[in-house]
């Protein structure tokens, strides 16, 4: 296993991080014995980071993570996020403070490396949509978060950098937050380069560049787009983020790229995972699985190493037809 600086922290990450959503769901769905498999086989491999939420499985993803540490020697980071109720904004940080205490009680700990707003972020108040003002502002986000570094609940903050761009770039361009959750995969790398008019898609221009200035982490998230690009089955837990992407114009595009470079590169979603090494503006790729198979095409996948020239080149072609 390879490992990545995370951003300006001095923390050292793995280049996979083991996503315990909904999605994927392994936290969440399968029994005990094979959870504990997974962990364990993940710190083998040398996977030192554990991405979980409060609304993964509401909360389950939580409470599996809190026994399964106390069952293995290792410790690794351990990430996790809390939202914002944006028809209550009067007392942000302590939404922050409660939904932090819930998520150490399930998780057995005393403070977490890194806690992430889990919100949109964008201009004006909407479901989900968390205005810049109340991120910035005063009794904000940011800083009902820097109370809860100076009480040692949490070392780092962070954002899920979705929504409206010039939002999340203002965010960014603040130089107040740690890290970055990135939209990034093979139906949409905006993120991190242009792409062309003929290969519409969802705008994050700039994105993985201002991370890099301004010394911020960059979490590749949605590397599998809910499972889209990685099968064609279908569990019904596909969701896509962006707005105007369905689960069929995302199948669309990926079956267009598969068209083109096959498995050359490994499976479909080895060549996701590669695709994403492939960009040295991450810190480290965030990925789902449902099944222990899942891990070890994953780890597999790793260790071939980031998609080669080659193979970026073809999926470049694709975006040009």
């Amino acid at each position: 296993m390879k490992y990545r600086d995370f951003g300006t922290t001095g923390m050292k990450v793995s280049q996979l991080v083991f996503g315990g959503g909904a999605v994927g769901g392994l936290l969440i769905n399968q029994d005990d014995e094979t959870k504990l498999t997974a962990i364990r086989r993940s710190m083998e491999a040398g996977i030192n980071w554990i991405d979980t939420a409060p609304s993964y499985g509401q909360g389950r993803s939580e409470e599996a993570l809190g026994w399964l540490l106390k069952e293995i020697d290792e410790e690794p980071y351990v990430s996790t996020k809390f939202a914002i109720d944006t028809n209550n904004l009067k007392d942000i940080p302590g939404q922050i403070e409660r939904s932090l205490e819930a998520s150490l009680k399930r998780l057995q700990c005393e403070s977490v490396p890194l806690l992430q707003l889990h919100n949109k972020i964008g201009e004006n108040v909407a479901e989900r949509l968390l205005p810049v003002s109340y991120i910035l502002g005063t009794d904000g986000v940011l800083d009902g978060l820097q109370r809860l570094k100076e009480q040692g609940l949490i070392e780092y903050v962070g954002i899920t950098a979705v929504g409206e761009l010039p939002s999340i770039l203002q965010v960014i361009e603040s130089g107040r937050i740690d890290s970055a959750q990135v939209y990034y995969n093979m139906l949409n790398p905006s993120a991190g380069f242009e792409l062309p008019p003929s290969w519409p898609v969802y705008d994050f221009s700039g994105i993985l560049d201002a991370c890099q200035k301004y010394g911020m982490a960059s979490m590749n998230i949605r590397v599998f787009s809910a499972g889209i690009i990685a099968t064609d089955e279908r569990t019904g837990r596909e969701s896509p983020l962006t707005p105007g992407d369905t689960v069929e114009s995302e199948a669309m595009k990926a079956k267009a790229i598969f068209q083109t470079i096959g498995t050359e590169y490994g499976t479909r979603a080895q060549t996701a995972l590669r695709f994403a090494l492939a960009q040295p503006k991450l810190s480290c790729v965030i990925f789902g699985l449902a099944e222990l198979e899942h891990l070890e095409e994953a780890i597999a996948a790793e260790e071939k190493g980031p998609l080669p020239a080659a193979g970026l080149e073809k999926v470049r072609s694709v975006y040009q037809e």
